[in-house]
């Protein structure tokens, strides 16, 4: 079973269920946590340690299939039924495949692009590296593309906090990438996105820049119905650079 904080209680609303991004933990939402406990109080609120993360122990698969199958698990041992969920990055990834697969209100999805592109071909070109001594490379050469500097003080720290993740969680979380090829993984997605549309799902993406417009017109394609907010300033973390507006659109959803 992975680590959950509780917030809140059942108040006949959908409830919220946060999910931070590779190598973070739960801590990452403790901005947006202080807003909600302003601007929606006591919502019920899940607050995961996603597996191999904080004090969630690892797994032998990190396939979001089967971690999205293990969040529900949580989920449904908490008592929760139909919540929204809120991603981070890989969370945001993590929280469209839930939702499309368990029961779910809507999704918010925090700069997370669904198709790999070029970060996919980057990995699979770093591969040898990777799976090498020297792995550190790649992940202090993504961070220091993700604006932390941007960032206040408070984030800024909590960021760098989260060291540098293990090489198996990179390895395991990064396999899918590794192995699959690019069309089936954009297949996927699509499939995902459609499910999302027939079950009603409310579907948001917030980034902390303008989207590619090939990807806006991929993603409004897939499923029309998804809105697009922009928080600029925060690089990677819209929702540690805007805790309040992350705050306040969870709380509308």
């Amino acid at each position: 079973m992975i680590h959950v904080d509780s917030h809140g209680s059942d108040d006949g609303r959908p409830p919220l269920v946060l999910l931070h991004g590779l190598s973070f933990d739960r801590r990452q939402w403790d901005p947006v946590l202080r807003e909600l406990a302003i601007i929606d109080p006591g919502r019920r609120v899940l607050v995961f340690d996603l597996p191999g993360h904080g004090k969630s122990p690892a797994r032998d698969s990190y396939r979001l299939e089967d971690v999205a199958a293990v969040v529900h698990q949580a989920v449904t041992s908490a008592g929760a039924d139909a919540p929204v969920v809120a991603g981070h990055s890989l969370g945001g990834a993590l929280a469209t495949v839930y939702a499309a697969r368990h029961p779910a209100r809507g999704v918010v999805n925090v700069d997370q692009p669904l198709l790999a592109g070029g970060f996919q071909d980057m990995l699979r070109s770093m591969e040898p590296v990777l799976r090498g001594p020297d792995y550190r490379q790649i992940w202090d050469r993504l961070l220091s593309g993700m604006g932390v500097e941007g960032l206040p003080a408070d984030a800024r720290e909590l960021v760098r906090s989260a060291g540098t993740p293990p090489q198996d969680l990179l390895l395991g979380y990064w396999e899918e990438l590794l192995v699959t090829p690019a069309d089936e993984l954009t297949r996927r997605w699509t499939h995902d996105l459609a499910a999302l549309r027939a079950k009603d799902v409310s579907y948001r993406h917030v980034s902390g820049a303008d989207l590619d417009p090939r990807y806006r017109d991929w993603l409004t394609s897939a499923l029309p119905e998804a809105a697009v907010t922009v928080l600029p300033g925060g690089g990677h973390f819209p929702h540690l650079a805007h805790p309040s507006e992350l705050a306040r659109l969870l709380a509308q959803t």
